[in-house]
């Protein structure tokens, strides 16, 4: 008997740093959304898709919700609030400890208005020492604010509860077909995944000076006829030369380091040979110049 094909669209959202990210990555086998220990780290929706016999999961990975602060930060709002709205269910990732912060309560009202179905995700139950008191009390804490239609602790480090969690999402998928090939992971394109891997190294390597002032920007990607070698050309732009100096480094060691760390990432993405080149410039004041956001990937309708 052949499998009814069912989708479902899911938006996964939460305060940054809670481990949206991670939780993607680790259902879909791969990384294709970028870690760091920094809050605010993904700044568009990252599509992931995951299928399994006729049921498609379609996974779309929110920035944190953040108080806007210049364009870029309102772009990522609204890439939050269309996500809300475009999707079957969402998933609200939260701590397992620290209690109920104030952008979830927003997230929680969102829900209400649009009467979305929700559930809830109780991340990084590894870290729980008193773990089922602790668990119960932060469970009580949110399913009084809201009803959600589920309720999963789970570790993005370990797995842990990441079967009930694609159980209970499966519950809400509908007959009428899959909306991507069944061995399609995401819809993000090469260009978007590649510079996605770079930023991630800044994020981690470059610490506190380098908060989230850069933007990579994927010049050429080209594969070599007759040889298993991939060309990218990158440029890392940033928003005042101290910055530019920094991500340099000495003798050009800290680049080196980038580069050297984003190139393995991307010959495990592609399974080829990369030959990645680098270079760094200044763009004052980029994250307020919706010119500049364009050109860099951001969707011009959200600065209009």
């Amino acid at each position: 008997m052949q499998n009814t094909e069912r989708s479902v669209f899911v938006t996964i959202v939460g305060v940054p740093n809670v481990g949206k990210s991670s939780i993607l990555n680790r259902i879909l086998g791969r990384k294709i959304a970028i870690v760091s220990s920094k809050p605010q780290t993904t700044r568009t929706r990252i599509t992931g898709i995951f299928t399994e016999g006729g049921d498609q999961l379609v996974f779309i990975d929110t920035p944190g919700l953040l108080k806007p602060r210049n364009q870029l930060g309102e772009y990522m709002v609204k890439a939050i609030n269309e996500s809300v709205q475009g999707g079957d269910v969402a998933v609200l990732v939260v701590e397992a400890a620290g209690g109920v912060r104030k952008g979830e309560l927003s997230l929680i009202e969102k829900f209400k208005k649009s009467d979305m179905p929700a559930i809830l995700a109780i991340n990084k139950i590894d870290t729980l020492k008193n773990k089922k008191e602790e668990l119960m009390e932060t469970i009580l804490a949110y399913t009084g604010l809201y009803d959600f239609d589920a309720v999963v602790p789970i570790s993005a480090e370990t797995g842990e509860g990441f079967p009930a969690l694609l159980e209970e999402l499966k519950k809400h998928c509908v007959e009428g077909g899959h909306f991507f090939d069944d061995d399609a992971f995401t819809d993000q394109p090469e260009k978007v995944i590649v510079s996605e891997i770079i930023r991630e190294k800044i994020l981690r390597l470059c610490d506190k000076e380098i908060p989230h002032g850069t933007a990579v920007v994927i010049e050429s990607l080209r594969e070599r006829d007759n040889a298993d070698i991939m060309d990218i050309e990158v440029t890392i732009y940033c928003e005042r030369d101290s910055h530019k100096g920094i991500i340099i480094g000495k003798k050009g060691a800290m680049l080196k380091k980038i580069s050297t760390y984003s190139r393995q990432d991307i010959e495990r993405f592609f399974g080829c040979k990369v030959n990645l080149q680098t270079w760094v410039k200044v763009k004052e004041d980029w994250r307020n110049r919706s010119a500049l956001l364009t050109n860099f990937g951001y969707d011009k309708r959200n600065f209009d």
